[in-house]
């Protein structure tokens, strides 16, 4: 990209911070405020069904653990950018917080859940990617009551 021997990729931070402060290039789509992605959750989490049933509270224990840590990234993200680099997952404090910034960290209790997987599931649809369609990925592979428990668990 930066050679010009390619027109775009795909990058994920610290990649476009670090493009952006050297000038280069310029983003075409950001999930995190360009709508219609912004709209929905950028991530999930997934899990057999299998280890669901035999580990339910190892599952909702690892979930309550994610939930937390995105909440943790709203309420005090200088110390979070700070574990990011002291941790080597990103080289700067700037890039780590202007990320932490970018991501709405604040609206998984906001979101819909079965929503994000309908939207996302009509476009590997229309680009063939599946054949399934979104009520039956839904119907035979989504439970919701985990999540659904830990939004009243951490309501605050």
């Amino acid at each position: 990209f930066i050679q010009g021997k390619i027109d775009a990729f795909l990058g994920t931070p610290p990649q476009p911070q670090e493009l952006r402060a050297k000038k280069i290039g310029h983003t075409i789509l950001n999930n995190a405020v360009d709508r219609p992605w912004s709209q929905y959750f950028c991530c999930m989490i997934s899990a057999t069904t299998d280890y669901v049933n035999r580990y339910p509270v190892a599952t909702k224990r690892v979930l309550r653990s994610i939930l937390k840590a995105a909440d943790l990234c709203v309420s005090d993200p200088q110390w979070v950018a700070r574990q990011m680099v002291d941790r080597d997952f990103v080289p700067s404090h700037d890039y780590a917080l202007q990320t932490l910034k970018d991501i709405r960290y604040d609206r998984w209790r906001e979101f819909d859940p079965e929503d994000s997987l309908r939207f996302y599931t009509l476009r590997m649809q229309e680009t063939g990617m599946i054949k399934s369609s979104p009520q039956q990925i839904i119907a035979n592979g989504t439970d919701w009551h985990f999540l659904d428990e830990l939004k009243r668990e951490l309501k605050t």
